[in-house]
């Protein structure tokens, strides 16, 4: 059973969710906040397995609500909803370690899958979304195409060769079947890869090893495969 609390400033918008997860069997729903201090305190209080989180509320917002919800050492794995696909919130909010994003009005099932995911410890950002979103954040980082912070790093450091390739295909969005692919390797030896990179590089999941790459050079927006 994966455990949800539900933030958002719209009534409907939280009781449209909660009709939703209580019809699904395996979701159960612990609560409901209206704004990001809300939020905190019952993340504290309740310990849900998920928080799908609004961005924009009146008071603090979802961004901040995510940051001291990750710096409390708190369980809870954060889901952001939002009602655009590039909102300029978004990608801070995911810097601020939040797992993933969906948007507000995608199909039951994919919320549903998007939950369980998040709960399980994985990302739910399409890979294609996930490049035009970096390709945004991406434009406010410096443009050469290697970085000497990437060199320098201990986590870049303690990776292998292979882990390091399979560090920097995360960091452009490809899926690990697309990697197994183009790195001619199988499925099962890339998903043990991805496991070790994120562990070595301290990444909660996919999507924060993904700004990782970002911020060390190591990915690039549009860069050829």
């Amino acid at each position: 059973m994966t455990t949800v609390l539900i933030v958002d400033d719209q009534p409907l918008q939280r009781l449209g969710f909660r009709m939703l997860l209580e019809s699904s069997p395996d979701t159960e729903v612990l609560g409901e906040a209206a704004q990001g201090g809300e939020a905190v305190r019952k993340a504290a209080e309740l310990r849900p397995d998920v928080i799908l989180m609004d961005v924009r509320m009146p008071g603090m917002d979802g961004i901040e609500a995510t940051r001291r919800i990750i710096a409390s050492g708190g369980r809870s794995r954060i889901l952001i909803l939002t009602t655009f696909d590039l909102d300029e919130y978004a990608h801070a909010a995911l810097r601020a370690g939040a797992s993933g994003f969906l948007l507000k009005d995608a199909r039951p099932e994919e919320l549903l899958a998007g939950i369980r995911a998040v709960a399980g410890g994985d990302a739910v950002i399409a890979p294609a979304l996930t490049r035009r979103l970096l390709d945004a954040y991406a434009r406010h980082l410096p443009q050469e195409p290697s970085s000497p912070k990437a060199a320098d790093d201990p986590r870049v450091r303690s990776l292998t060769e292979r882990e390091h390739e399979i560090l920097v295909a995360i960091g452009q969005g490809w899926t690990n079947p697309e990697i197994a692919e183009r790195l001619f390797l199988s499925e099962s030896t890339v998903k043990t890869h991805v496991g070790r990179v994120l562990a070595k590089v301290g990444a909660r999941d996919r999507i924060q090893a993904v700004i990782l790459a970002y911020d060390l050079g190591l990915a690039r927006p549009n860069a050829p495969d």
